[in-house]
């Protein structure tokens, strides 16, 4: 076995330190044997799995051993291969990071599934891959799960050392005013609220770098080597998608005209769609359709997929309400289906609950019963007027 890979993983996982603890930590079930996280590049991915093999095993077991793809030792070696060796010398739990950088790494996968029942694996790999549908071989075999971005609440916990818990949306909005005075009394969640929306969600802020810089790395890479490796798209069409994700970012949150998107950046309009599509999956953009469509109809909304994002385009003057909008559409998307039907200002959620976005400062003359009112610019709520940040709370 080689040593190298000990080294590596003892020194990674004594220096890894998650200051914060994912939920999903506690949501996967570690008994399964093929275990696959994806999630958008900074969000922490390789934290995670250095986390899991240091409160399961510490660093000096060497029954499990962290992996990344990216050393180029595996340009000459199969992970199957490799997985073989690591039994045979007692390893029982791969961690293999970047997994997609192997080329035929799926049927590796599913070689390793077969020839080694003792063995777990635990997989990253980008949003925009297409786990079951693009690759049968893992079919049935892999559970998939989604890591994501830091919630305001994990945002929160951070900065003020709390452990507040994350509630479902029954609970918050049945609970709002008794669940807001558990909070309260030990934080201002509006003091960390434009902070979390500026720069919250990906972990990297933690780093002593420039944040936007870093960000702006981040969203070259996701189309530069998520987009295009894994959708193997060719590079002469990779201006074509960034100018796509620039105009629709420009645009703010509306109803993207996709004839004009196709005449601006010279392709079809099935390929802008497809575009589109692909800059969703690489979790850049967020899509919304009216109620009971889906892709490929036209979408009523593309919005940036979380409020980071919106800063670090120059030179969009953020407007409040959009990165409101964007906020409430991306602390919901993980569980909850959201739609809006064209200029209508409220947002369907899970097909049957009526949400109205609105400031707080300028009350509503009107209001509806039949409307959750989600405000932001105040800390507190009552009845169906719920303080919109603490939505940011739902994981």
């Amino acid at each position: 076995m080689e040593e190298a890979f000990f080294r590596t993983h003892l020194y990674l996982v004594e220096h890894t330190h998650a200051p914060v603890r994912r939920t999903l930590m506690d949501e996967i079930n570690w008994d399964d044997r093929m275990i696959g996280i994806k999630g958008t590049r900074g969000v922490g991915k390789t934290t995670f799995l250095l986390q899991y093999a240091k409160e399961k095993f510490g660093a000096n077991d060497r029954q499990c051993l962290y992996v990344n793809m990216n050393n180029f030792y595996f340009q000459g070696r199969g992970i199957a291969d490799f997985a073989g060796d690591f039994v045979k010398h007692g390893g029982k739990v791969l961690l293999i990071d970047q997994v997609f950088k192997q080329p035929n790494w799926s049927s590796e996968l599913r070689k390793c599934y077969d020839s080694y029942p003792e063995l777990k694996i635990v997989f990253t790999g980008s949003s925009v891959m297409r786990l079951k549908e693009e690759n049968p071989e893992l079919n049935g075999i892999v559970k998939s799960y989604n890591l994501r971005g830091f919630s305001f609440r994990e945002f929160l916990n951070l900065q003020t050392g709390n452990l507040f818990p994350p509630y479902t949306l029954d609970e918050i909005l049945n609970n709002h005013e008794h669940i807001v005075k558990q909070i309260l009394p030990k934080v201002s969640p509006q003091k960390y609220f434009h902070d979390y929306i500026h720069h919250g969600f990906y972990p990297f802020f933690l780093e002593h770098r420039n944040f936007s810089e870093n960000l702006l790395k981040t969203m070259n890479m996701m189309t530069e080597v998520d987009i295009l490796l894994i959708k193997q798209i060719e590079l002469k069409y990779l201006t074509k998608i960034k100018k796509l994700f620039y105009l629709l970012a420009v645009d703010g949150p509306k109803a993207p005209n996709i004839s004009q998107l196709a005449h601006d950046i010279e392709t079809s309009r099935a390929t802008v769609m497809n575009y589109i599509k692909y800059l969703a999956d690489a979790r850049l953009i967020n899509i919304i359709y009216p109620v009971g469509q889906e892709f490929p109809k036209k979408p009523s909304k593309v919005m940036m997929h979380n409020s980071n994002l919106m800063y670090a385009i120059y030179p969009i003057k953020a407007e409040e309400q959009d990165l409101m909008e964007t906020f409430f559409v991306n602390s919901l998307w993980k569980d909850h289906l959201v739609n809006q039907g064209g200029k209508d200002p409220f947002y369907t959620v899970d097909n049957c609950k009526k949400f109205k976005i609105c400031d707080a400062q300028k009350p509503s003359k009107r209001l509806n019963p039949d409307t959750i009112y989600a405000r932001y610019n105040t800390e507190v709520g009552k009845d169906n007027l719920i303080p919109l940040w603490l939505l940011g709370f739902l994981y």
